[in-house]
């Protein structure tokens, strides 16, 4: 297995430029390469580009490096949740996009505005569906049903029908996955399982899309 002090080396990185392309601290990066920070989503994802490496690469998957960051056209800034990348027609239709990770905890701003960080194969129950994504789970609130690291496929165009998993995005862009129990006259109510199997209710004025979760990827 690669390391990541191996995958900064090869990018020609030192741990104070990766930190500053990243958006954190050299002593940061310096215990993830120790093992004194666990790599978890959250860091795959923020690291993976200026790494030039896929996300999954840094969880321990065997995947191929893609082209240092440096050789790569620059993504567009401030891509939109549901916006194509420019990929060939034929490719978007067989494969969706991996949107970063939605937060199975407290609210947080997640990586949504830097366009896709993966294509995956579009399952068959996706094919015809529209604008398909994928994202990584983060956090436990929602275990047993959905475990840190899985993959979910998300269909943002259907409804979510009681006791769906859904992907709640806010208006302030923190991204949760939670399960959807109702709606009501100026809020959405959600479930989750942990630290306590408790419902409550997201405010119609705070929430900027609602999309349901129709199947998941073991990591």
């Amino acid at each position: 297995m690669t390391t990541m002090r191996e995958l900064r080396q090869a990018a020609g990185l030192s741990q104070e430029k990766l930190a500053e392309l990243a958006g954190t601290s050299q002593p940061q990066i310096n215990k993830l390469e120790t093992g004194q920070r666990k790599m978890t989503v959250d860091w795959a994802v923020k690291l993976a580009h200026p790494l030039g490496v896929e996300p999954a690469l840094l969880l321990g998957l065997d995947v191929p490096a893609v082209p240092p960051a440096a050789s790569r056209p620059a993504r567009p800034a401030l891509a939109p949740l549901l916006r194509t990348a420019s990929v060939p027609p034929a490719q978007a239709a067989a494969s969706m996009p991996v949107r970063a990770a939605a937060r199975g905890g407290v609210d947080q701003e997640m990586f949504l505005d830097d366009g896709p960080i993966d294509w995956i194969a579009r399952p068959d129950y996706l094919k015809n569906a529209r604008d398909p994504y994928a994202m990584y789970v983060v956090g436990d609130s929602m275990m047993p049903r959905f475990r840190p690291a899985q993959l979910l496929h998300v269909n943002p165009h259907k409804p979510p029908a009681p006791g769906a998993g859904v992907v709640v995005v806010k208006r302030n862009k923190a991204v949760l996955v939670k399960e959807f129990v109702r709606r009501v006259t100026d809020a959405v109510i959600l479930r989750e399982y942990r630290p306590a199997d408790r419902e409550f209710a997201v405010a119609l004025e705070d929430l900027e899309t609602l999309h349901t979760v129709v199947g998941l990827q073991e990591p």
